[in-house]
């Protein structure tokens, strides 16, 4: 006879499987990536504004955002990445590329 203890040793020893998370697989299309974007923009964290750039970009393609930009792929890469600190010239160059404005209202 099972008991319930015994299930719920079960349930405890199973394995459960994750698959890690890409927000770029998410952003399909134009509307996706404003959305994101503008909700990033609005939690107003430099690290976060620089990670989410960086996850659209892959979202574009890394190396097409690269040439537009005029700047290394891996230089790209490093400097959207979480622990990047990209300058805001750079951040410029790469929402210039994916066809952003920035906007600023009051």
């Amino acid at each position: 006879m099972i008991t319930r203890k015994s299930k719920t040793k079960a349930i405890r020893n199973q394995k459960v499987k994750t698959i890690p998370w890409d927000s770029a697989a998410f952003l399909k299309t134009e509307r996706d990536i404003s959305d994101y974007l503008e909700a990033v923009f609005e939690d107003g964290d430099p690290a976060l504004i620089a990670h989410a750039l960086g996850i659209v970009a892959r979202a574009k393609g890394m190396t097409k955002i690269a040439r537009a930009t005029g700047l290394g792929r891996e230089s790209l890469y490093k400097a959207l990445s979480p622990g990047g600190n990209p300058e805001l010239a750079t951040v410029l160059k790469v929402m210039q590329a994916l066809g952003l404005k920035l906007k600023v209202a009051a």
